[in-house]
């Protein structure tokens, strides 16, 4: 980390959380922010759910929902962005405050409730999105909707022209009943609608679906049925959870989703189960508390093809992006790995 950068995330860390947030997208978008050039290694390259992607690093949805800094986020070095979540309907979300950080743990807590400027206008930013970019696009469901599957579909069905793939999201514990979704006869309905709505485009773009860590083991087996019926192309483990073990930060009380470095070891299981539970057929991007490339390798160890980060970008800031990226590649190199497929699933066992 430069000098320049940590005095940057310094200023942010003493504003109110929010409104650092937004000050750092613009500064993004700005090209105020100070980046190394971008990991360009051939061990890196994945194919996934279709997707080639030029290294297994991506953003995770919530970071930039309404693709307000796409140009600025292209240069950053991530393999893929995943923007969003958007609603049919501009939504307000839930009052302020709704982020916290959490230092002492190296956690947020957010409790934004899909807050976004609605699928049309994410849909007229997405089409200026930059070239080359693999870009997608978290789908969700208005707070007061009387039909949530088909918001779902109406977001897919106003943006899809402009995505590489799209996300249903069904885990936000930010939206009441949200989670309810993942049950599986309503899972089943959503997902139907959703691959019905994507067989009637003009092109064909994945649907991954986005999970909850906070999930037994049954309820994961009914999660993979459903997806293997569905034909989701791949499956996002995890969101962010509602548990609270062993924090120490003030905050740790608050209402909402926790992300973050606490997320790793329970994530990490449940993305272990979904490997052994789908015998490797789906395949999995791994999120929740990636901070460094050996953590990033447990979890393409433990079955992940892809990978997402967010809330880690708070305290290390985009730089990090790289130097995920460069030590992956040493390990890769170091246990005699080609590629990032064929390290995929090696070390599942620890984690069941």
């Amino acid at each position: 980390m430069s000098a320049l950068e940590r005095a940057g995330l310094a200023v942010l860390r003493a504003l109110d959380p929010e409104r650092a947030h937004g000050l750092a997208l613009r500064a993004l978008q700005a090209g105020l922010v100070p980046l190394p050039a971008p990991v360009d290694d051939p061990r890196l390259r994945i194919r996934v759910a279709g997707i080639d992607l030029p290294n297994p690093l991506g953003l995770a949805a919530g970071f930039d929902k309404n693709a307000e800094a796409l140009s600025g986020l292209a240069r950053v070095g991530f393999g893929f962005v995943e923007v969003g979540a958007a609603t049919p309907r501009p939504q307000h979300g839930n009052p302020r405050p709704r982020l916290f950080r959490l230092v002492e743990d190296r956690a947020v807590i957010n409790r934004f409730g899909f807050n976004n400027l609605g699928a049309a206008q994410i849909a007229a930013r997405l089409a200026k999105r930059p070239a080359g970019m693999v870009l997608g696009l978290n789908l969700g469901a208005n707070k007061d909707s009387p039909d949530r599957a088909a918001d779902y579909v109406e977001v897919l069905r106003v943006t899809a022209a402009h995505l590489d793939f799209a996300t249903v999201n069904v885990s936000s514990p930010n939206t009441e009943a949200l989670r309810d979704l993942q049950g599986p006869a309503a899972l089943r309905h959503l997902l139907a609608g959703v691959m019905a709505a994507r067989g009637a485009l003009s092109r064909k773009i994945p649907i991954l679906l986005k999970i909850a860590p906070d999930l037994s083991n049954d309820e994961l087996a009914q999660i993979v049925e459903v997806a293997r019926e569905t034909r989701v192309d791949a499956i996002i483990a995890t969101n962010t959870t509602l548990a609270r073990h062993g924090l120490r930060s003030a905050g740790a009380a608050q209402a909402g989703g926790l992300s973050g470095a606490p997320l790793f070891e329970p994530s990490t299981r449940i993305l272990a189960r979904l490997h052994r539970l789908s015998d490797g057929a789906i395949p999995l991007i791994g999120v929740g508390g990636i901070g460094s490339g050996a953590q990033a390798y447990a979890k393409i160890r433990a079955g992940a093809s892809a990978l997402q980060l967010y809330s880690a970008l708070v305290y290390e800031g985009p730089s990090l992006v790289a130097r995920i990226n460069q030590e992956l590649a040493a390990l890769l190199a170091r246990d005699g790995f080609g590629s990032v497929a064929e390290a995929v699933g090696t070390e599942v066992e620890p984690w069941l």
